[in-house]
């Protein structure tokens, strides 16, 4: 089927979606589905096997689509024939692929502990090129980019990622492949120290984050980049709700791991769903810590939004991809999230169909 055709054959259906999404936030977060999982849209696929690879994973239980790349038209028509919910996964502050601003704006990426550029000296791996959230004109920028995201009626809800600082330390599990032992927080992996982090920092403590003894220890140099973040969720919460649509976010895995190895507090956002990665592999855990996650997450929260598990599918097997997510259930979790929907094979699907049956 031309995509023409394909997108003006479910169009009426996009237009509804887009108006049951308004209301307050209560009833945003309220009619988010349970459960979800992530997408890479750029994919070579019809619009038709688009539509069939929706239908399959709604089968099974799935309720909502996290969808970064491809044609938001396309892939909006496609999961709103197929039932699920359309939502635009976005990279935040990571912003390696956004060739207007690595162009036009290089001072606004972050700087390290050593005075390195994230832009010329990308930590870890090539597309590690953070954007710092302090300035007022990378939060502006950004709220510019999920506005014009919520105005689009064929995109029913903004996810988004990588919404933090790098990571000062990487998950254990990592620590192998990179070749690292992080038993500290190093110099080259600590941000920010650009310009204006530290100006704004001394302008509200009188001491430059530079010249303090030991810039790890102290609690206020690392409340201030906690809240630097938090206050960039905010501006672009407030843009997507004033749209009338919901936001969440793919976070770490909880807060206390969240705020130590990536400084975000997300347990003190306005969004109305959070995905925390519970990657029990990466962290050389045991599928039961996903549930101990998960209850963590859910007393932080507090009941003012939900929480639906993020599940990584590499290391979890057709065998222990039901446990996984009954523990996940069981813990208090809203619903789960599986990475990624490429991932989910007859044989998983079948499992995931069998433990979210009657959810």
């Amino acid at each position: 089927m031309r995509r023409r055709d394909f997108v003006k054959r479910v169009s009426g259906a996009a237009a509804a979606l887009s108006v049951g999404a308004l209301g307050c936030r209560g009833t945003r977060a309220a009619a988010l589905p349970r459960h979800w999982t992530w997408v890479h849209g750029g994919a070579e696929r019809t619009p038709d096997e688009w539509l069939a690879a929706f239908a399959r994973v709604r089968e099974a239980g799935i309720g909502g689509v996290h969808v970064s790349g491809g044609d938001i038209e396309v892939l909006s028509a496609a999961a709103q024939e197929a039932g699920v919910a359309f939502h635009r996964w976005i990279w935040t502050l990571n912003r390696s692929g956004d060739q207007w601003v690595r162009e036009h704006h290089p001072e606004w990426f972050t700087v390290s502990r050593e005075g390195k550029s994230t832009l010329e000296h990308p930590p870890y791996v090539g597309y590690y090129r953070w954007l710092c959230p302090t300035r007022p004109e990378v939060r502006e920028y950004l709220r510019t980019v999920v506005d014009e995201l919520a105005a689009d009626p064929h995109v029913a809800g903004v996810h988004l990622d990588y919404v933090r600082h790098s990571d000062v330390i990487l998950p254990v599990g990592l620590w192998e492949k990179y070749g690292l032992v992080q038993d500290r927080e190093y110099p080259e992996f600590d941000f920010c120290y650009c310009e204006v982090c530290r100006e704004t920092f001394a302008a509200q403590t009188g001491i430059d984050p530079l010249d303090l003894p030991d810039p790890t220890a102290d609690l206020a140099w690392r409340r201030f980049r906690w809240d630097s973040v938090t206050g960039c969720v905010r501006v672009l919460a407030d843009a997507v709700h004033a749209r009338g649509k919901p936001i969440t976010a793919a976070v770490f895995p909880t807060p206390g791991i969240a705020r130590t190895l990536v400084r975000q507090s997300w347990d003190e956002w306005p969004l109305d769903a959070f995905f925390p990665m519970l990657y029990h592999g990466f962290y050389e855990e045991p599928v039961a810590w996903i549930g101990d996650g998960v209850r963590d997450g859910v007393g932080a929260l507090g009941g003012r939004a939900s929480l639906h598990a993020g599940l990584f599918l590499p290391d979890l097997p057709a065998a222990t991809l039901g446990d996984a997510v009954r523990t996940a259930l069981a813990a208090g979790a809203a619903g789960v999230a599986l990475f990624e929907m490429g991932g989910l094979d007859d044989e998983r699907l079948a499992v995931l169909s069998n433990a979210l049956a009657g959810t």
